[in-house]
């Protein structure tokens, strides 16, 4: 189902041995658009550490009591490599992190990508390593480590700019809870549009300037102004997603 990003902050996430702590934020990868972590604020029973956890040690999402479990116990999450969450993540610290909680990584035998754009402006490819390559790349990544995890919460806020101009800020994202990939961005166009929200596919995006805080797209002001409405009281059902992408790529 999709869901909104801001819909599950708060969220309690429960261990196998107990309460863990509250959803406070998401990171998702620049490259392939998919939430890579949960960041959970832990509460006292530790101090109110804020931790990581990746989709692969989700169970089971409860809407209704507004909680998510994940196979990891209190000890577990104690003893995690500690990870400044207030600054991109870069590939080491993801290593350290994933190689703690045996998580698998984006390498490997792995295929990781598809062919086409990332929803960042990034060009994806298949990716398969040998044992060798991969010892290779790790060692050229940590001598030029750069960060590729965001914060949904920095993105929040970045303008959006169509081909002629400005048409809002992100004000959130729908993720698909079962792949973890975010498949819109919620814009609000404040009085350009009457006050109406928007959103816009990771594909639309022709590219994005991260120091100045800018997601551009490659259509006009006026194509976002006729697209089919969208009603964020209502989830996203297949019917207004086939009509969305009808109307913007034909």
């Amino acid at each position: 189902m999709k869901r909104s990003i801001n819909s599950l902050l708060g969220y309690t996430i429960k261990g196998t041995d107990g309460e863990i702590g509250k959803v406070e934020e998401f990171y998702f990868d620049d490259q392939t658009s998919t939430i890579r972590y949960i960041v959970v604020k832990t509460g006292g029973w530790l101090s109110e550490k804020k931790v990581l956890i990746s989709p692969e040690a989700f169970q089971k999402l409860d809407c209704e009591s507004k909680t998510l479990s994940v196979n990891l116990t209190q000890e577990k999450i104690k003893n995690s490599p500690y990870i400044e969450t207030d600054k991109p993540v870069s590939e080491q610290q993801e290593d350290l992190i994933r190689g703690y909680y045996s998580w698998p990584g984006y390498y490997g035998n792995r295929m990781y990508g598809h062919m086409g754009l990332g929803m960042w402006g990034y060009p994806l490819v298949e990716v398969r390593e040998t044992e060798k390559e991969m010892t290779q790349r790790k060692t050229e990544k940590h001598s030029n480590d750069k960060p590729h995890l965001r914060s949904t919460q920095e993105v929040t806020g970045y303008d959006i700019n169509a081909t002629d101009g400005d048409i809002g800020e992100v004000e959130d994202f729908i993720i698909d809870d079962v792949s973890w990939k975010i498949h819109f961005l919620i814009v609000e166009t404040g009085n350009w549009f009457s006050g109406k929200k928007v959103i816009i596919s990771p594909r639309w995006i022709k590219n994005v300037k991260w120091q100045e805080q800018t997601v551009t797209i490659n259509h006009s002001k006026e194509e976002v102004k006729n697209s089919p409405e969208y009603d964020s009281s209502q989830p996203i059902n297949d019917s207004y997603e086939h009509s969305l992408n009808d109307y913007y790529e034909n």
